[in-house]
């Protein structure tokens, strides 16, 4: 077989069992660790149609691999020995860029930060931002929709996809690459592709819409004394700011804590703690010098308001790296708290308060102690609800308890009219979840797989 798969791609695009796959199989949080048949590494889309032909006519499984940075197994084997992992990491060239039709055409291997830097040289902007950004590849956001620091003004990665090249299950080449904005010729198929993490397609490039670059940026980090208070903050913001605002996330203080541990160069912000931290980013495409002292204005009110405790405003590029730096932290800093049981989920931005209060109140009564570290995106509702566990508690304590306080949290998060998945996807991980809470929307799901992908051959065991 391997023998074979080298005909079809050459020696550089096929990785086997004697190879140094070990970064194909391990996945950031270390839960999956099936190992693939092989590893094929095409450069090409055609080389990836014929791939995909070859696979189906000896009926291997196939799991698409981009940057392998997903949180919840979607790229990841599932079944030892039985599945190649297509990884897209050698079709990585930007097509094109566009700045007429605000466009850029970019193959899936492309890194996210290569498609950023790229829109970049012509004054341009994709925005689309993840911590991850110098792993994360363009395929692989697509196929999970991924969302980010800025979708409260620019919306989730579906918002920017504008055409896509999929290759199907049956080495056919869907392609549709056209930068339109209105096309109502029919169902719009490509959106079947984005946030279906590979069951339906392997996405080989992309259009991408872009947007002008920010001439104007200025970053802040708020403390406010409640989420609720919080809650208030964006409401001003959005409601003075208007389009300007590109990101709103939060973090409590327990968060910050673990940062400032963490990083030996990390410094608080303030001069003493708070329970809630606000971070905040304004941009502008219009050339001046107004957004500074505009935004100085709002957060002045919500200081008088008492809705804002304290203010530092970032006054270099330096700086509002530095508190960028904060927020994004907090996901590795979390070590420092021993093990955490992590939740990607989101419920309407007007229940946070309340939603955050109810299921930190159960959690207490059910495991005395526990710590949530809950962080994320306010402006849109998706919080990153993570359990750290009891200082008194012994980890492998704390992991047995982790269906149960799953439990808790996923059925708060439907009473709320939630989604136990918000940017991370299913995946392995939230498979059973999503099936016992959802039939009906599964069995839709489903319907669509069948369609597509009769024989389950793309990611299987994965969503569906």
């Amino acid at each position: 077989m391997l023998r074979q798969l080298t005909d079809l791609l050459g020696r550089e695009g096929v990785l086997g069992p004697d190879n140094d796959i070990a970064r194909y199989i391990h996945e950031p949080r270390g839960r999956f660790h099936g190992r693939p048949m092989a590893v094929a590494r095409p450069d090409s889309t055609d080389q990836l149609a014929r791939l995909v032909t070859f696979c189906r006519e000896k009926r291997l499984p196939m799991v698409t691999q981009g940057g392998h940075t997903g949180l919840v197994g979607g790229a990841s084997s599932s079944v030892d020995e039985s599945e190649i992992i297509i990884s897209l990491e050698r079709l990585n060239r930007i097509r094109r860029v566009n700045p007429d039709d605000a466009s850029l055409v970019a193959e899936a291997g492309c890194t996210l930060a290569a498609v950023r830097e790229a829109a970049d040289e012509h004054a341009m902007l994709y925005p689309v931002s993840l911590a991850s950004e110098g792993t994360a590849t363009i395929g692989g956001t697509i196929a999970t929709n991924a969302g980010g620091n800025l979708t409260i003004r620019y919306g989730n990665t579906r918002s920017q996809v504008l055409g896509l090249e999929v290759v199907l299950t049956d080495g056919r080449v869907f392609s549709e690459l056209a930068p339109l904005r209105k096309d109502n010729s029919g169902y719009d198929i490509k959106q079947l592709f984005i946030g279906s993490e590979g069951t339906l397609g392997i996405i080989s490039a992309a259009t991408l819409a872009l947007a002008p670059r920010p001439a104007q940026t200025v970053t802040a980090m708020v403390a406010t004394p409640s989420l609720k208070a919080g809650l208030a903050l964006l409401a001003q913001l959005k409601k003075h700011m208007g389009e300007t605002l590109s990101a709103c996330e939060f973090m409590p203080r327990l968060a910050m804590a673990f940062v400032l541990d963490y990083l030996d160069s990390a410094r608080d912000p303030f001069d003493q703690p708070h329970p809630w931290y606000v971070q905040v980013q304004v941009d502008s495409a219009l050339d001046g010098d107004w957004l500074e002292a505009r935004l100085l204005d709002v957060l002045q009110d919500a200081l008088s308001a008492k809705i804002a405790s304290d203010v530092v405003v970032a006054d270099s590029m330096a700086k509002a790296d530095q508190l960028w730096q904060l927020r994004e932290s907090i996901s590795p800093a979390q070590r420092i708290g021993g093990v955490s049981l992590k939740h990607d989920i989101s419920v309407p931005v007007s229940s946070i308060p309340a939603f955050v209060e109810q299921a930190s109140r159960e959690l207490a009564e059910a495991v005395p102690g526990i710590r949530p570290c809950i962080f994320g995106h306010l402006g849109d509702g998706n919080l990153h609800f993570n359990l750290s566990q009891p200082e008194h508690m012994q980890a492998d304590e704390f992991r047995a308890l982790e269906r149960r306080c799953n439990r808790i949290v996923f059925d708060r998060v439907r009473h709320f009219n939630g989604s136990i998945a918000a940017e991370h996807g299913i995946g392995q991980l939230r498979r059973q979840e999503l099936a016992s809470g959802q039939p009906l929307k599964v069995d839709l799901m489903r319907a669509l797989k069948k369609s597509l992908d009769p024989e389950n051959l793309l990611n299987p065991g994965k969503v569906v």
